[in-house]
């Protein structure tokens, strides 16, 4: 470990940098991950990061102490003052974590699939992975107009989720979802309005199921390839429900109905 008083250090400075700006973890395809959880499934899922910076009071936490003696030379000691200065951050979260953005190859998915269309939400984005990930689903396939997968607010809603799944992002929906369905996959697509009721629809596995934006709902173009409509049905009189919620719902029925067969 090493202790470190300076904002001016290296790799603080660059954590710092990367923190404030969405361009700049891009650009240097790297991500942060914020708290003693999300940095304990990384390190469980895919080992050490690139830099761990702890905030000095959380030290007394044994989770924090172990990761610390785990990654004891890539692990920067600051103090409460100077750790709060580096970020804006929810409270409590006394640990950061530095490691590079996924990049993963093309794929044409797996037996249970969610696509996201144009879900700019990132704390919908988030839940939906985190739903996504512990229905069982595999692979999740993004738009280009999604909220970015790994920005801090999409990675703290999704609690973990993206290191049990394998996250593909800027992938064009419509192209890909035709590929898996005439390879025998059943696209799904979730509708507010007009599709077979969801209680009563086919759901069999290969299954990809498709959730779309906020306000607009799923692009015309994906909802021409599609299988099936789905819609979930509301007695309440809503109009529609959260795209998170939505998603959750749906997954579940797809869960339910699989461990029926």
């Amino acid at each position: 470990m090493l202790r470190i008083t300076s904002r001016q250090n290296p790799r603080l400075r660059d954590t710092a940098q990367l923190l404030a700006s969405a361009r700049e973890r891009r650009k240097a395809g790297r991500c942060v991950l914020e708290g003693e959880h999300l940095v304990a499934v990384y390190a469980e899922r895919r080992g050490a990061p690139e830099v761990l910076v702890v905030s000095e009071p959380f030290l007394a936490r044994p989770g924090i102490e172990a990761l610390c003696r785990r990654f004891g030379e890539r692990t920067l000691v600051v103090p409460e003052a100077l750790f709060g200065s580096i970020a804006v951050l929810p409270a409590g979260v006394g640990v950061l974590a530095v490691v590079p953005t996924p990049r993963l190859p093309a794929s044409e998915g797996g037996d249970f699939c969610i696509l996201l269309d144009g879900v700019q939400d990132p704390g919908n984005a988030g839940s939906i992975l985190r739903t996504a990930a512990a229905a069982g689903v595999t692979h999740a396939f993004l738009s280009r107009h999604c909220a970015f997968a790994w920005a801090p607010k999409v990675l703290r809603a999704a609690m973990g989720a993206h290191f049990h799944l394998e996250i593909h992002e800027d992938v064009d929906l419509p192209a890909w979802a035709e590929r898996y369905r005439d390879r025998g996959g059943r696209v799904v697509a979730t509708v507010r309005d007009g599709g077979t009721d969801l209680y009563r629809s086919t759901l069999v596995r290969p299954l990809a199921l498709a959730v779309g934006n906020e306000g607009a709902g799923l692009s015309p173009a994906l909802v021409a390839v599609s299988s099936a409509k789905v819609t979930i049905p509301m007695p309440g009189g809503m109009e529609s429900l959260n795209a998170a919620a939505a998603a959750a719902v749906a997954l579940f029925e797809c869960v339910r109905r699989f461990s029926d067969r």
